[in-house]
């Protein structure tokens, strides 16, 4: 049915559409590609890729886990994928069972960071870690390839003993579209037509892309928006994200309105590189282990000066006093005091915005992260003795069309006072 190409199915969860560039660069590499995930099959079918919707819990439910174990092994059965490629944590789990059911098909499972269960202190944290260990360090055995998005997730799972007899590896990111973004900035709305539709005047804008929920450092947010207000009553927070179907630890919609007028939630939009470029700085206050946050990199190649915390995989983006401000999580002085530093210090400001632009656009850039994904699965058909006969039509991207695709680092939106 695939031809002689090799054949990827990619398995994800409900934000599986993000995967959609990266399946696509993979295809226009030889491949074929196929996709199975928990959201909505809109945006496959618009980009012509072959979606398998499947059921499956965001947290711990042991009846739809093994639904879903027996649902994917089917899947893999009729479509005989030759690679699996998985993202996030329970895909992660789940999918190397359903491969072995299936007859054994290779597995690359990358670990998009280790979340609530390794970044809570709550009792339910606490609890449920054992029982991720012990699944873990079982589905390993059954991969064949781990990559982890940052280094200190790879040393975790060394140091606890998951890695299994997986190899591993750190493929930094899950890459930006550097083009496609920079087409959405220039086919989107201006940053003046963005102010005046959210009646903003001038003001300073602070901006936020991310789930409304504890574990994102949301309240954390919230109280170091208050300190900022204080000094610089004019600002305006914008919170961009979901947040109504985020569970129990979602932020209530009153914690938000107690801040009333200068935080406003304005839920899920479709045109969030131009409401990056409008703003003046960028928080990203998480409290979770990240794998690379999506959010801070786009931030980044916005031309936004950025503020995140010390948790693993945004370290890996942010380089604090060189390409912007880094502090501990679940601070909100400290967040609060660099917020006013970007806010006061423009020109500080620009420079760190400058410095971490060019590292997302030369380092983690959509076109390198597929490269180094696209060797690893010929290694590995390399390694089964299948990769010639199944991969003819495989060839790196040269390198003077890469650096095309990708974007010079100076190409991007200019920095000023309205990012």
């Amino acid at each position: 049915m695939h031809g002689m190409r090799p054949h990827l199915l990619c398995i994800g969860g409900d934000d599986h559409a993000l995967r959609i560039p990266f399946l696509l660069a993979l295809r226009e590499r030889g491949l074929n590609v196929s996709a199975a995930g928990t959201g909505d099959a809109g945006a496959f079918a618009n980009a012509a890729i072959d979606y398998h919707p499947y059921a499956m819990s965001r947290f711990l439910a042991p009846r739809t886990d093994r639904a879903a174990i027996a649902a994917l092994s089917r899947l893999i059965g009729e479509l005989r994928p030759t690679i699996i490629q998985c993202f996030d944590t329970k895909p992660d789990i789940l999918v190397p069972f359903a491969a072995h059911a299936a007859g054994g098909v290779p597995v690359v499972s990358t670990i998009t960071g280790l979340g609530w269960l390794h970044s809570s202190r709550s009792p339910l944290a606490l609890g449920l870690r054992p029982v991720f260990t012990l699944l873990q360090r079982k589905a390993s055995r059954l991969t064949t390839e781990l990559v982890f998005q940052n280094r200190d997730d790879e040393v975790f799972f060394a140091r606890h003993r998951l890695l299994g007899t997986a190899g591993h590896r750190v493929i930094p990111g899950s890459g930006i579209d550097i083009a496609r973004f920079d087409r959405a900035v220039a086919d989107g709305p201006s940053p003046t037509a963005l102010r005046a539709e959210l009646a903003l005047g001038e003001v300073p804008v602070v901006v936020t892309v991310a789930r409304l929920t504890r574990q994102k450092g949301i309240a954390t947010l919230l109280a170091a928006a208050a300190i900022v207000h204080r000094q610089v009553p004019d600002v305006r927070f914008l919170l961009i994200g979901p947040r109504e179907n985020e569970g129990p630890l979602a932020i209530g919609k009153a914690e938000i309105d107690r801040h009333r007028p200068y935080v406003r939630a304005l839920g899920v939009r479709a045109d969030v590189p131009s409401l990056l470029r409008m703003a003046d700085v960028f928080a990203f206050p998480t409290e979770l282990r990240e794998g690379v946050p999506r959010a801070l990199m786009e931030a980044c190649v916005a031309g936004l000066p950025c503020v995140t915390t010390d948790m693993p995989g945004c370290t890996d983006v942010i380089d604090h006093g060189t390409s912007g401000l880094v502090v501990p999580a679940r601070s909100p002085a400290r967040l609060a005091q660099a917020i006013l530093q970007l806010l006061r210090d423009r020109t500080t400001a620009r420079n760190y915005a400058a410095r971490a632009s060019a590292h997302v656009r030369k380092e983690l850039n959509l076109d390198v992260t597929v490269e180094r994904y696209a060797a690893l699965y010929e290694e590995i058909l390399c390694r089964l003795g299948g990769a010639a006969r199944l991969w003819p039509a495989y060839a790196p991207l040269p390198p003077a069309k890469l650096a095309a695709r990708s974007g010079a680092a100076a190409s991007g939106p200019s920095v000023s006072s309205s990012g």
